[in-house]
């Protein structure tokens, strides 16, 4: 991939953006520190929070960019609507084994929306895009996602669970949209947007 003497920096420490970017043949280095926190205005769009955080995480990153460096930061959002009108449907990363049990509870037997938004930045212009992926789930058993929790401990995916692991592998019937988005890196958009950049 001629990214025409370029230098890409991914700020994040997910192990699949890592693989994912480095399958797109990508010469990148990884650099993390970042002084941005991770909190929203509850007023905001939920469609809007993944773009904000992408946003937040690009101009929280801990120095200036050079002139040939361009930054790669995202964010993957859940969002599943319940009954219950005091739940909010932003399913993030599950604080705990029972909240992650929660989680793949609302998400069994049902739909849910998967946004990941990808924010491109170098010295003088910054681009952010989003994508979406419809997701169903068959009813899952207490047994289940018992099983999945113990064993994959899922507590750094937003949602409580990795669609290329075995809860996807055994509980996920249809998928509308980039397979790939779900992971948490819509790679068609990241190629996209790099060849403009570069």
């Amino acid at each position: 991939m001629d990214l025409k003497g370029k230098r890409i920096i991914l700020g994040s420490g997910s192990p699949r953006r890592r693989e994912l970017l480095g399958a797109m043949n990508v010469e990148f280095t990884i650099d993390t520190d970042n002084t941005f926190e991770e909190t929203y205005d509850p007023a905001t769009p939920h469609e809007a929070v993944p773009a904000l955080m992408s946003e937040g995480k690009s101009l929280g990153f801990h120095r200036p960019l050079e002139k040939d460096e361009i930054l790669i930061t995202s964010d993957t959002m859940v969002l599943c609507h319940s009954d219950d009108p005091e739940q909010s449907p932003i399913l993030g990363k599950p604080h705990s084994r029972e909240d992650a049990v929660r989680m793949l509870r609302l998400l069994s037997g049902r739909e849910h929306e998967v946004i990941t938004a990808v924010t491109l930045r170098s010295r003088d212009r910054m681009e952010t895009r989003a994508d979406s992926t419809i997701v169903v789930f068959k009813d899952l058993t207490d047994s289940e996602i018992d099983y999945y929790v113990e064993n994959c401990k899922p507590f750094d995916k937003a949602g409580a669970y990795g669609i290329q692991e075995w809860i996807g592998l055994i509980g996920i019937t249809a998928i509308r949209g980039s397979y790939f988005n779900v992971v948490g890196f819509p790679t068609h958009l990241v190629y996209e947007m790099l060849m403009s950049f570069c």
